[in-house]
């Protein structure tokens, strides 16, 4: 909220963050439409179709989270920016290509519109010197005090290190969204159920591992650095083989390569933790 002048205490919001909480409700907005429009044109409204859309449908639920972290100058905005638009990407690209033909001249135009969104909320939120100095509230956690367990803000931290935790957490839906589609397509190879359902369950528990890592890579724990990069490997190696092989070339780039993005993110960011001195040992 603006301020109301001189003397009241209140702190005018800058005007690059005014401006960059309006180009995240436009990104939102724009993401609606072209997953709007996708659906409407798409010649095949198969079960791999409502599965990614849905999927990113639910990912949109994530930039509203992102305007209330820059509202409220939360430093985690900038990690999970990077996250969002990347995934965000990838998930309405793949929507747009279909597997025969063509893809329409209004997605296409629609997914130039909201790429050009995207990259100009990063580049605001990496680079403006005005977005920088107002994202600098930390996530809050439970602390004990004489008064109890009290949430209070946690000290500054390495960026790489929110990163890092972020771009894990996108592990779990990343492998969901393939499973399930490939769920939809067991009716024509049976043999293949109980891989699925391994695969399902693989993708729920890498959401436990990932989080109970970051926690620790928070702390500065190298066995969990390495722990979090020998899990992001193995994750790697098991999703990419089961989409080739039960979705096609079409499900390998389409699913497989966010997974490889979040994936390279998360290893880049976890040796630039280890680079710290704050945080290595």
């Amino acid at each position: 909220m603006p301020g109301v002048g001189p003397g009241y205490g209140v702190t005018m919001t800058p005007r690059p963050v005014r401006v960059l909480t309006a180009l995240l409700i436009a990104t939102a907005a724009a993401t609606v439409v072209v997953e709007v429009l996708n659906f409407w044109y798409a010649p095949d409204h198969g079960t791999g179709l409502a599965v990614r859309t849905g999927w990113a449908f639910a990912r949109t639920l994530a930039w509203l989270v992102l305007i209330f972290q820059v509202r409220r100058a939360r430093a985690t905005a900038k990690p999970l920016s990077l996250i969002l638009t990347m995934t965000t990407l990838f998930a309405v690209g793949r929507l747009i290509v279909p597997a025969t033909g063509r893809p329409p001249l209004p997605g296409l135009i629609g997914f130039g519109v909201l790429a050009l969104l995207c990259l100009t909320v990063v580049v605001l939120l990496h680079r403006h010197p005005a977005v920088d100095a107002h994202l600098i509230h930390q996530p809050r956690r439970l602390t004990l005090t004489r008064d109890g367990l009290k949430l209070r803000e946690a000290p500054p931290g390495d960026p790489w290190v929110l990163t890092a935790r972020l771009a894990s957490f996108s592990y779990s839906p990343l492998m969901l969204v393939p499973a399930l589609t490939a769920a939809g397509t067991l009716r024509h190879q049976l043999e293949w159920t109980l891989a699925v359902l391994f695969w399902i369950l693989a993708g729920i528990a890498v959401s436990y591992v990932a989080l109970l890592c970051a926690f620790f890579v928070g702390r500065g724990s190298q066995t969990a650095r390495l722990t979090l990069a020998s899990v992001t490997l193995v994750v790697v190696a098991f999703d990419l083989p089961l989409c080739g092989i039960l979705l096609g070339a079409d499900g390998l780039i389409r699913d497989g390569a966010p997974l490889v993005v979040a994936a390279a993110l998360t290893l880049y960011a976890l040796w630039r933790t280890a680079r710290s001195p704050a945080l290595a040992g």
